[in-house]
């Protein structure tokens, strides 16, 4: 069969088709990001009812240390505090890597790509080593600044510990720069499963 569209028509229906081909795939991306928020929640959800049932358990520990058995009383309430020091300590380290990632992606300059993320041991769980490539010297220097950026509240400040150039053959590499950065989070970030606010 002769297809005998003008090339414009013909243009516009490949488009069309392309357009159809994009939709499908913003909806099933929307759709996962759905579940990855409806799981976000069933875990703060469970979280907060663990403390409630934690502080009611204290509550009613308290009462009890009138009783006779005040040593016991007074053993099982420490471990009880213990047990909710860890929980939260715990949780001030774990890290909603789909909200930062989303952050510090549109944060990145042209010319780069994030490559490497892990939690800092020497900051106590309250920063990241992160690793990028970039396309020159400048482009990933331009990663450190634009992490630090203060409006971005993302970081309260990070440093270049790093910045490595390919000397050998460059045009063979799209990223030939390596640089590695050690940042801190900000105060009340978004990033901290700690910090997250309730439905």
């Amino acid at each position: 069969m002769i297809n005998l569209l003008p090339p414009a028509t013909k243009k516009s229906y490949h488009y069309a088709l392309i357009n159809d081909r994009l939709i499908v795939w913003i909806i099933a991306l929307m759709i996962g990001l759905a579940g990855l928020g409806a799981i976000g929640t069933y875990g703060w959800v469970s979280l907060h009812r663990d403390i409630t049932t934690n502080s009611q358990q204290v509550s009613t520990l308290t009462q009890q240390l009138t009783s006779d058995h005040l040593n016991s009383v007074e053993q099982q309430v420490q471990t009880i505090s213990n047990d909710f020091t860890l929980v939260v300590k715990v949780l001030s380290q774990e890290v909603l890597f789909s909200k930062l990632l989303t952050k510090m992606a549109a944060a990145m300059p042209s010319g780069t790509s994030l490559t490497a993320l892990n939690v800092s041991n020497t900051t106590g769980g309250s920063g990241l080593d992160i690793t990028a490539e970039a396309a020159n010297y400048t482009d990933a220097a331009q990663v450190q600044v634009n992490l630090s950026d203060p409006s971005n509240g993302i970081f309260s400040k990070s440093d270049i510990e790093n910045i490595n150039c390919n000397s050998g053959n460059i045009q063979n590499l799209v990223y030939p720069c390596t640089v590695k950065i050690r940042a801190q989070f900000a105060t009340n970030n978004q990033f901290l499963f700690i910090n997250q606010k309730g439905p």
